[in-house]
C-alpha cells in the first residue's frame, strides 16, 4: 500500500516537473502551455540537440529553485521562473567556449531565477512585468566576466570593435521568406528554417491570436528595418524580427488584451524595436556584447508605462 501511494506521489510530481518546466520554455514568448514549450524545445532539438537539452535542464533548475525557495505556488506551475532560465543557459552555452561552459550554464541558470525571484519583487511595486531582464543583465555581466576570469571563454566572435572604423554595407540578397522564419528562430538563438516552422505551430497551437501577432510583428520589423536602410544580411536572417515579435505579443495580446488600441500599438511598439536594436547592438559594439532581447524589454517597458500614465489613450 505504502509503496502504491509512493509511486503515485512520485508520478505526480514527474508531471509537475514536467508540466512547469515546458511551461517555463513556452514562457520565453509569453505562452503558458506546456504542449507549446514541447514544440519548442524540439524545435531547439531539429536545431541542435545539445542546445535542447540545455534548455530543458535550464527550465527545470529554474523551476525547481522556485519550488524550493518558496515562491508563490501559482507563479512556478505557470513557468515564471523557468524561462529566464532557459534563456540564460543557451546564451552562456553558445556565445562561451570551452568544456566548462556545461557547467556554467547551468549555473547561470540557475542564478538566473534567483535574479528572476529578487526583480519579480523590485517590478511589483511599478506595476510592470520582468519579462527577460534578468537573463539580458545577467548574460552581459557573466559574458564580461571572460575579460577578467580564465575559467571564462567567450567567443572570439562578440570580440569588441571600434566604432571609428565602424562602415555601414546595406547590400545583400533580399529573402522575405527566409527574414519570415528566421525572426521567430532568433528568440531562441536558432538560424533554421524547419525550426522557425515548428516555433510557429507552437504559437498557433497556444491560441491563433498569438501566431497572427507573431506575424504581424515581424512583417512589421521586416518593413520597418528594410525601409530604413538596414543591412539586408542582418533583416533576413532575423536579427530585427525577433525583438519585434515578443513586443508585438506582450503589448497587443498579454498584457493589453482588449483594450481598444491594443493592436495598433503592437504596431507601433515592433516597430520602435527596430531602431532600438539598431542603437543598442551599435552602443554594445566597443564591448563585444549581442543586443539579446533589451530591445523587446525597453519597447515593451516604454509603451506599457506610458499607457499608464496617458490613461486616455
Amino acid at each position: 500500500m505504502h509503496t502504491r501511494v509512493g509511486k503515485i506521489i512520485s508520478r505526480e510530481i514527474l508531471n509537475w516537473l514536467i508540466s512547469s518546466s515546458l511551461k517555463g520554455i513556452s514562457q520565453i514568448i509569453l505562452i503558458e502551455n506546456a504542449v507549446t514549450g514541447f514544440i519548442i524545445l524540439m524545435a531547439i532539438m531539429v536545431s541542435s540537440l545539445p542546445m535542447g537539452i540545455i534548455a530543458l535542464l535550464s527550465s527545470i533548475t529554474g523551476t525547481l529553485i522556485g519550488k524550493l525557495g518558496g515562491a508563490d505556488g501559482k507563479i512556478v506551475n505557470q513557468g515564471i521562473y523557468g524561462y529566464n532560465s532557459v534563456l540564460t543557459g543557451m546564451a552562456l552555452s553558445l556565445f562561451l567556449k570551452g568544456d566548462n561552459r556545461w557547467i556554467i550554464a547551468l549555473a547561470g541558470a540557475a542564478i538566473a531565477a534567483i535574479f528572476t525571484a529578487a526583480m519579480i519583487h523590485i517590478m511589483r511595486q511599478v506595476g510592470l512585468p520582468v519579462l527577460t531582464f534578468p537573463f539580458i543583465i545577467l548574460t552581459w555581466f557573466l559574458l564580461l566576466t571572460a575579460y577578467r576570469l580564465v575559467s571564462f571563454k567567450i567567443d572570439p566572435k562578440l570580440a569588441p570593435q571600434s566604432l571609428a572604423n565602424w562602415t555601414l554595407n546595406i547590400k545583400g540578397e533580399t529573402n522575405w521568406l527566409d527574414g519570415a522564419v528566421n525572426g521567430m528562430g532568433q528568440i531562441f538563438f536558432l538560424d533554421n528554417n524547419w525550426s522557425g516552422i515548428l516555433l510557429y505551430i507552437a504559437v498557433f497551437w497556444a491560441g491563433w491570436r498569438f501566431g497572427l501577432y507573431a506575424i504581424i510583428g515581424n512583417g512589421a520589423a521586416l518593413l520597418t528595418s528594410y525601409a530604413l536602410g538596414g543591412e539586408h544580411s542582418l533583416i533576413f536572417m532575423g536579427f530585427y524580427g525577433y525583438n519585434a515579435i515578443l513586443t508585438m505579443i506582450a503589448v497587443a495580446n498579454v498584457f493589453k488584451e482588449g483594450h481598444r488600441y491594443a493592436l495598433l500599438y503592437g504596431i507601433l511598439a515592433a516597430c520602435l524595436t527596430v531602431p532600438i536594436t539598431a542603437s543598442i547592438v551599435t552602443w554594445l559594439l566597443p564591448y563585444g556584447l549581442p543586443a539579446l532581447t533589451m530591445p523587446f524589454v525597453f519597447c515593451t517597458w516604454l509603451l506599457l508605462g506610458a499607457m499608464k500614465s496617458l490613461r486616455s489613450i
